[in-house]
């Protein structure tokens, strides 16, 4: 821990009327009780932008997926799901698209919009 993450977190707990020791202890805890969260919480920019990059490939397959069903219904072949399927990667899409926006917020220092 540098100089300034100690000044961050001493000044952390004395706004919560902690000591260092009881402050500590108790964000370990609230950290122990969700496990993901706190995965999320502390992944790296690097790993964030990695699954971001992964994300952009799958949407990518995707399209070709769906090049390869809009080819089959000008064939004539039903495509009974299609609409659900086309809402869930609209859906795939937007939160990719928040996540990034996010990202940019936070690399920025501002708030995600």
């Amino acid at each position: 821990m540098n100089d300034h993450e100690f000044k961050r977190f001493t000044d952390a707990a004395a706004h919560c009327e902690m000591s260092n020791a009881a402050f500590l202890a108790y964000a370990v805890d609230k950290a122990a009780r969700d496990l993901n969260r706190t995965a999320a919480e502390i992944a790296t920019e690097r790993e964030v932008i990695d699954e971001l990059f992964a994300a952009r490939r799958h949407l990518g397959r995707i399209h070709g997926l769906f090049n390869q069903v809009a080819k089959a219904l000008n064939s004539g072949v039903d495509a009974p799901h299609l609409d659900a399927s086309a809402e869930a990667v609209r859906r795939a899409a937007r939160r990719m698209e928040d996540a990034a926006d996010a990202l940019l917020a936070h690399r920025d220092g501002g708030a995600a919009a």
